[in-house]
C-alpha cells in the first residue's frame, strides 16, 4: 500500500476493531487537539489530491440497491469480472449477504463457472463492516449518491477508498462511467487512484440525567454557564459518523421546534423553526440547498448551519469553521420534543435538555476521484444536475446605422 494510504490509518490513531468503542471521540477533543486534527486531516487530503496511490487489493466490497433488479444484474457482471480466472490478481469480492439467495445474482452459478469462486465469493453483513472494516480493501458503490452515502454509514470508523459507478439519478459523488466499468478497474487497480478526503461529522446524542432536587433547569446554564463542567447533567447515548448532515426538526410534532444553539463555550441563538440542518460541505447540494443553505465546494473545511422554515425575518444560513464543536439542544421548557436525524437513516427522539454534539470526525471519507481538475468537475456537476445559473442569454444591441 502507498505511504499515502498508510497515513490515513495513522490518522485514524491505528485504532482497532476491538478498541473502537474506547477510541477517543472529536467532542472530547481540547480546541488545540481538534484544531490539529482538523489541518492533519486537510494536509493529508492535498497530498493525496497531488498523488496516484498504488494499492495492494485483494479483497473487494461490492454494494448497490439489493432491491433493485437492475442492479442486481449490474454487480452480478463485476463480480462476475473481478472472479474471472484471466485477472493478474486472484481477488475475493465481498457481496451483500442477502444476494446469497437471489435468484437474480445467482450466486451458485457464478461459483459453477470456475470452482475456485467457491473460496474467493463471500457476504459480507453490517457487523463485519462494523467490527472489521480493514478486511476490505477496495469498496465499489453501482448505484446513487445514496448507495454512496450508505456505504459511508456502514464504515463508521476507517473507510476503504470508495469507487463509485453513476447508476443513480444525480451523481454530486458517483463519478464514473458504468460502461467501462472493465477499463476503469483495471486501470485503477493497475496503474493506482486519485483520492478525496471528505470531512464527515461526529454526531453524538447526549440525554439529560435526572437529578434529585434539581429544580428549575436551564440548558443554557448547564452547557456554557456556571453548571459547565458538570459531568452529571448529560450523559452519551449515541454516536455516528456522517457524510451528508445531522437534522433536529420537530419530527411528528404540529408545532415549531425550539432549539439552542451553542458554539465551543458560546451560546449563539435560539431558533425557533421547523428544524436546523448542520451539513458538511458534501451535504450542502442535499437538504441544506433545499432549506436555502449555500452551495459549497467539498475541499472547504466548514460546518454549514441553515434553519429550516425559520418563523423569523433575521435568520441567515452561517458558515463556521470545522474546528468548532457544535451543540444543538431542546431547552427544558420547549413545549414539545424534537427528532435528531443523521445522514436521514437514524432517527432519535430528543426529548426536553438533551442535545447533539457535532464536530469534524478523524475519520474522513476516502473518495476515488476521476483524473483531472476536481474544483472544474464539482462545478460541472451543480450545473449538469441542477441547472446552476442557467438561463437564455442576453441578446446584444444592434447598433443603429443611418444608411
Amino acid at each position: 500500500m502507498a505511504d499515502g494510504a498508510n497515513e490515513q490509518i495513522g490518522l485514524a490513531d491505528e485504532v482497532k476493531p476491538d478498541d473502537f468503542d474506547q477510541a477517543t471521540h472529536s467532542r472530547l477533543l481540547t480546541k488545540r487537539q481538534l484544531s490539529d486534527m482538523a489541518w492533519g486531516v486537510r494536509e493529508l487530503s492535498k497530498k493525496l489530491g497531488s498523488l496516484r496511490l498504488k494499492l495492494q487489493v485483494r479483497n473487494v466490497f461490492l454494494l448497490t440497491k439489493a432491491h433493485d433488479e437492475t442492479l442486481i444484474i449490474y454487480t452480478r457482471e463485476v463480480a462476475r469480472w473481478l472472479l474471472a480466472p484471466e485477472r493478474d490478481t486472484k481477488y475475493t469480492v465481498y457481496v451483500e449477504n442477502t444476494l446469497k439467495e437471489n435468484k437474480k445474482f445467482d450466486a451458485p452459478g457464478l461459483i459453477a463457472e470456475h470452482a475456485c469462486n467457491a473460496n474467493r465469493l463471500k457476504y459480507w453483513s453490517v457487523e463485519l463492516c462494523k467490527r472489521h472494516p480493514q478486511t476490505f480493501d477496495f469498496v465499489i458503490t453501482l448505484g446513487g449518491d445514496g448507495t454512496v452515502l450508505y456505504a459511508s454509514w456502514l464504515f463508521q470508523r476507517v473507510v476503504p477508498p470508495v469507487l463509485s459507478f453513476a447508476l443513480g439519478s444525480l451523481g454530486f459523488l458517483t463519478k464514473f462511467d458504468y460502461e467501462a466499468f472493465p477499463s476503469i478497474l483495471t486501470t485503477a487497480f493497475r496503474d493506482g487512484i486519485t483520492v478525496s478526503l471528505r470531512l464527515r461529522f461526529e454526531g453524538t446524542v447526549m440525554r439529560s440525567q435526572k437529578r434529585e432536587n434539581s429544580g428549575k433547569r436551564d440548558l443554557v446554564e448547564e452547557l456554557v454557564g456556571e453548571e459547565h463542567g458538570d459531568h452529571r447533567t448529560h450523559k452519551p447515548f449515541q454516536t455516528f459518523e456522517i457524510l451528508n448532515d445531522i437534522v433536529v426538526d420537530r419530527g411528528p410534532n404540529p408545532t415549531m421546534s425550539s432549539i439552542e444553539i451553542f458554539g465551543d463555550d458560546e451560546h449563539f441563538t435560539t431558533v425557533q423553526s421547523d428544524g436546523i440542518c448542520v451539513a458538511t460541505p458534501t451535504g450542502s447540494t442535499a437538504y441544506n440547498l433545499a432549506a436555502g443553505g449555500s452551495l459549497c465546494h467539498p475541499e472547504n473545511p466548514v460546518i454549514l448551519v441553515t434553519a429550516i422554515c425559520a418563523h423569523t425575518l433575521s435568520f441567515r444560513p452561517i458558515i463556521l469553521p470545522d474546528t468548532i464543536v457544535l451543540r444543538v439542544g431542546v431547552p427544558y421548557d420547549a413545549r414539545t420534543s424534537s427528532w435528531a436525524s443523521f445522514d436521514g437513516r437514524e432517527r432519535v427522539e430528543l426529548n426536553p435538555g438533551d442535545y447533539v454534539t457535532i464536530s469534524a470526525s478523524r475519520y474522513p471519507f476516502a473518495n476515488v476521484m476521476t483524473q483531472g481538475r476536481r474544483s472544474e468537475d464539482w462545478v460541472n456537476s451543480i450545473s449538469r444536475t441542477l441547472q446552476w445559473n442557467s438561463r437564455q442569454r442576453q441578446k446584444s444591441f444592434k447598433e443603429w446605422s443611418e444608411t
